[in-house]
């Protein structure tokens, strides 16, 4: 049994970001919440973290050179977005390439546990997770900062959505 694919990964984590981006559109001010999450301090730090990974795996799965975390805007929501976009597409390409082997080993220096070793699959499961499990805490900070989301991200309720692509 196959119990999730990457494509309902790839979904859940699209439908999650479109979400997110709508609701910071929608609610500025959580931008600009206090958060500690991984050495930042605003809310809007943390989004850049979260589409940074993204952008930065994608990358590293593609073999291409790896942006900066400078080099990735966060001046506005769509421009974070426009960063998520990107990444998803690099991920899309990648899964894409036809003799892509997904157990080889990638070697990667980290900005915070040094240089990792791990295979292509296992890089793209937390790419996505890494996501998901970023945007939960976000959903937190929101909620206690006074804009709650009004939608329930558990995988769960993905079966009565339909997800967007992108």
């Amino acid at each position: 049994m196959t119990a999730l694919t990457t494509d309902e990964l790839i979904a859940w984590v699209n439908e999650t970001s479109r979400r997110w981006q709508a609701h910071l559109i929608a609610h500025p001010q959580v931008l600009e919440l206090d958060c500690d999450i991984r050495e930042g301090a605003r809310v809007r730090d943390l989004v850049h973290h979260i589409v940074a990974v993204e952008l930065r795996y994608a990358e590293r799965l593609n073999d291409l050179p790896i942006s900066s975390y400078d080099a990735v805007p966060n001046d506005t929501v769509d421009h974070l977005y426009d960063t998520h976009a990107r990444a998803m597409a690099l991920l899309q390409q990648a899964i894409a390439a036809p003799n892509t082997n997904w157990d080889e080993d990638l070697a990667f220096p980290t900005r915070s546990a040094g240089t990792l070793t791990a295979r292509r699959r296992t890089i793209v499961v937390h790419m996505l997770m890494h996501s998901i499990r970023h945007y939960a805490q976000l959903g937190t900070i929101a909620r206690h900062g006074g804009a709650a989301p009004d939608w329930l991200g558990d995988y769960l309720l993905m079966d009565l959505i339909r997800p967007t692509e992108g």
